[in-house]
This record gives structure tokens, C-alpha cells and sequence, in this order.
């Protein structure tokens, strides 16, 4: 039997996110949105709907953990369309019921939270080849306030320095950057990188701040980079 043409992408693929989690939703645009993708971010099923009637996108990312708003009845309109619409769910319940449910209501694939850039970037990339053909390109090198990061070999670049990171380091330097001039709580950082039921140690977040601080050359009293904020957390400084 024959295998289904690939649709034909002309120009940067169009992304749209679906979250109600403004942290999150940040995280995966500033992941994606590097020359290749175009992305959007939208919060509720309704929204969303008229989002992929109106833009038009070439793929859906979903999340579908949230608490007033099933993101599954997305996943389930589409399918009702005929021009169906490839759509990676995100969900920080890994157990197999979840995606037993998520795949039957018709998902494509399934990223558990936390994950890594470099992971989110590989399952899009996959998803969109095999919708729309090899053409669609990969660029792994993306640029957050002057600082390029190296997707695939796990290097920053700032002015002449390269910098080598670590998986963690990486992933947290994109979570603050990805919401540059907001403070991130300690609880929130962990619960993003390393999952709501992770049993943590009190000074994991600040070990690893101050370790990603020593790469970047960043003083902490005089931060180019990355602030504290006494009795809260963190806050990427925006580019001036």
C-alpha cells in the first residue's frame, strides 16, 4: 500500500501553544521560536479552536493538565476535522492511563514535564517531518539575550567564550530566560525542571544558579544575567 503524500510546508512552520500555565507556555515558545518556528500561545479549548481556525497552524503543543479546561476536547475537535492537525500533548502525569487516554482521544505524541529543550525540539521536529516531509529544516543554535545556545552539544556562547553546560544548567538557563523580567519562586523552577513529586534537597535550585552564575561569569551582586530576589527566587534580567 502506498504510503500518504506529506502535506507541503512552504516558509516557517506555524506552532501553536495551548496552556494556561504562562510559565510553561513561555518555556516552549522561547524552545521552538528560533527562524524555524513561528509560535503563538493561547490559553482555553474555545480560544484555541478559533486559534487554529484564524492562524492556521502546522502543529498544536497542548497542555492537557489543566484544572478548569479538559485539553483533551481539543485534541478530540480536531479530530473531527478533516484536515487533521499533527498535536504533541504535555502532561506532568507520566503514568500510563494518562497517555493511554491521551493517544485514544487522538494525540500524536507525548512529552511528560519536565523535560528538556533539546527533547522538545527533537519530538517537533520528528512530527513535523513526518507530516510535512525532510524539508522541514533544523536549526539547533538559538540566541536569548546575547547568549547563543547550542541545543545539541549542550554549549553557550557569550561575546568569544564558549561554555560548556550541563543538561540541567541548560534547561534552567531557558526557563528563567524564557520568562526574562519575571521572578521565578524556588518551588516554581523545581517544580518545572524537576517535577512536582521530586523530593528535593532545600539548596538544590540555589546550587544549581550558582554553578550556571560561575559559568556565565555573572557576579551576583552586579548580575548581568540572573538576579535574586530576596526570599523569592530568580528573575533573567531583560536584554537593555
Amino acid at each position: 500500500m502506498a504510503m500518504p503524500r506529506a502535506r507541503i510546508l512552504r516558509g516557517p512552520g506555524r506552532v501553536l501553544v495551548v496552556s494556561t500555565d504562562p510559565a510553561l507556555a513561555r518555556f516552549v515558545q522561547l524552545t521552538l521560536n528560533h527562524g524555524v518556528y513561528l509560535t503563538k500561545a493561547v490559553g482555553g479549548t474555545p480560544v484555541a479552536i478559533d486559534a487554529v481556525a484564524l492562524w492556521k497552524p502546522h502543529l498544536v503543543v497542548v497542555d492537557i493538565d489543566r484544572p478548569d479546561d479538559d485539553g483533551l476536547d481539543l485534541v478530540r475537535s480536531r479530530e473531527e476535522r478533516r484536515d487533521r492537525l499533527p498535536l504533541i500533548a504535555l502532561t506532568k502525569r507520566g503514568d500510563l492511563k494518562t497517555k493511554l487516554a491521551a493517544f485514544e482521544a487522538g494525540v500524536d505524541d507525548i512529552v511528560t514535564v519536565p523535560f528538556s529543550p533539546e527533547e522538545l525540539v527533537a519530538r517537533v521536529l520528528a512530527l513535523m517531518r513526518r507530516t510535512y516531509g525532510d524539508e522541514v529544516p533544523f536549526v539547533p543554535v538559538i540566541t536569548v539575550a546575547g547568549l547563543k545556545i547550542d541545543l545539541l552539544n549542550q554549549r553557550v556562547r557569550s561575546g568569544s567564550s564558549t561554555l560548556r553546560m550541563t543538561a540541567m544548567e541548560q534547561a534552567l538557563l531557558y526557563f528563567l530566560a524564557s520568562n526574562r523580567g519575571e521572578t521565578m519562586t524556588r518551588e516554581q523552577i523545581l517544580d518545572q525542571l524537576w517535577g512536582p513529586d521530586y523530593l528535593a534537597e532545600s539548596n538544590l535550585v540555589d546550587r544549581h544558579v550558582r554553578n550556571l552564575r560561575a559559568k556565565l561569569k555573572d557576579d551576583w551582586r552586579r548580575p548581568r544575567y540572573i538576579a535574586t530576589v530576596p526570599g523569592k527566587g530568580y528573575r533573567f534580567i531583560p536584554a537593555a
